[in-house]
């Protein structure tokens, strides 16, 4: 547990030993932990250093722990200092980066990534720098990093950051994938289907982009693409709007997942939307169907929210799409 505070499993173990004592030699805590007595002093040595024990001042050769909260709040302080010095270092560099970025060339908006193991760790960085949105486009391809072992995906959703993937539907062929999917949209992701999806890719915010180039036959030796902001970059983005927009939405169900059914809103949303793309107020809506207007507004942003759309126009498009009548 205090790895973070700069202790092993063997120190830890030693400490907290020691706080069930009044003092204790090396030899006690070797006997009492079943441990060699070398290992126990070199563990001793390491936690006097950090300030968790002390000499006892009645017996020299033992060891008293010293308080939880004094000493482990004491690394807690120093961890927090030097989190707070990398996070200046960490700003120094990006605007250094930011300076360098403003002079690359038409050539330099683009870097070559090679192995598995270097592509898994941009996928990482990736996810873990996303501020607001992460957008990909899946195959049925093997991926470099598998859902089982992307648990940054997991960490960016807990701290906020929306995800929007849209799978290719022979994806869906193999069940396991089906699984993987509504784990997904229980977490909170929003997932879309599309008859082909023509590559794989992944985009942090409007700031990285990720397009793993797999070789194919046995997949040993593999490359991808890392497009920093750029033209190349805002027609990626584009693509995938494009895509995003032209996919039908999959929702969970009690047998795993579903893709959106045709009339899958109800009577009054149905009656709203009817009369929303009859040109109808959003006062004049609620006046006929007894509703407030806050209400209206409500569901209308919800239909909205539900198919992605920006604007009220966009939701007229969805909403035929999707077969959605006024009923």
């Amino acid at each position: 547990m205090f790895d973070v505070l700069g202790l092993d499993a063997f120190e830890e173990a030693a400490y907290r030993r020691l706080l069930t004592l009044p003092s204790a030699a090396a030899e006690t805590l070797a006997a009492t932990t079943h441990t060699d007595v070398a290992a126990i002093r070199e563990a001793l040595k390491s936690l006097e250093e950090k300030g968790l024990v002390a000499r006892s001042t009645a017996t020299p050769n033992h060891y008293v722990a010293a308080p939880p909260d004094v000493a482990l709040g004491s690394l807690i302080v120093q961890r927090q200092d030097d989190i707070g010095r990398a996070q200046l270092e960490i700003m120094r560099l990006a605007e250094q980066y930011r300076t360098e970025a403003a002079a690359r060339s038409h050539i330099d908006v683009v870097d070559v990534v090679r192995g598995r193991q270097a592509i898994a760790q941009r996928f990482a960085q990736l996810q873990r720098s996303a501020k607001a949105e992460v957008r990909a486009l899946l195959k049925p391809a093997e991926a470099v990093v598998s859902a089982e072992e992307n648990a940054d995906e997991d960490i960016a959703l807990d701290r906020g950051v929306r995800y929007r993937v849209v799978v290719d539907r022979a994806a869906f062929a193999d069940p396991r994938f089906v699984d993987r999917a509504a784990d997904s949209l229980r977490l909170g992701e929003t997932i879309r289907v599309t008859s082909e999806v023509p590559l794989r890719m992944v985009i942090a915010d409007h700031s990285l982009a990720l397009l793993p180039l797999l070789t194919g036959a046995g997949q040993r030796e593999s490359g991808a693409l890392l497009i920093h902001p750029s033209g190349l970059l805002d027609a990626l983005i584009a693509l995938f709007e494009l895509i995003w927009a032209q996919s039908n939405e999959i929702l969970p169900s009690p047998t795993g997942i579903t893709e959106l059914a045709a009339q899958d809103i109800d009577e009054t949303d149905a009656r709203i939307l009817g009369l929303l793309l009859a040109g109808i107020t959003d006062q004049a809506i609620g006046s006929q169907l007894g509703k407030s207007l806050r209400t209206v507004q409500r569901r209308i942003g919800s239909l909205m929210e539900r198919t992605g759309a920006v604007t009220r126009f966009q939701l007229g498009h969805e909403a035929a799409r999707r077969g959605w009548t006024a009923g």
